[in-house]
């Protein structure tokens, strides 16, 4: 059987449809910390986000990691899958913030108030997968 692959635009909308995904940052000791969450990615940017509370172990982990701490987001739907690995950091200005809700709000719903909240930015250096975004 063969199987066709899919479209530049089919794969663009792989990375808008509403689906839970998954975030691998590194515990301090090395291993590997994996929770679903939501993400929302701009590939003109090449940055993926994630929106979170401060406190969470994810955060703590990327803050923990320092300059150049590691981390991957992942997505998959059947035989469909895709990884953005990159280099993240932790802000919490209300403009990048603010940005991220927005972006989130239209990929999933609206997030609920959080006075907490900040965004992991993953500047995406690699792609993986046979869906993979425009340009990558």
């Amino acid at each position: 059987m063969t199987v066709d692959a899919p479209s530049p635009a089919e794969n663009d909308e792989f990375w808008r449809e509403r689906r839970v995904c998954f975030l691998t940052t590194s515990r301090p000791d090395g291993s590997p910390h994996l929770v679903p969450v939501g993400v929302t990615f701009d590939p003109e940017a090449g940055i993926a986000r994630v929106i979170s509370s401060a406190g969470s172990k994810k955060v703590r982990n990327v803050r923990a990691a320092g300059a150049g701490a590691q981390a991957a987001v992942s997505q998959v739907d059947g035989r469909r899958w895709c990884t953005l690995e990159g280099t993240a950091v932790v802000k919490d200005d209300a403009e990048s913030v603010a940005e991220a809700e927005r972006r989130y709000a239209e990929r999933y719903r609206q997030p609920r108030p959080n006075p907490e909240r900040v965004v992991i930015e993953i500047t995406v250096t690699r792609v993986l997968g046979n869906v993979r975004p425009s340009g990558w």
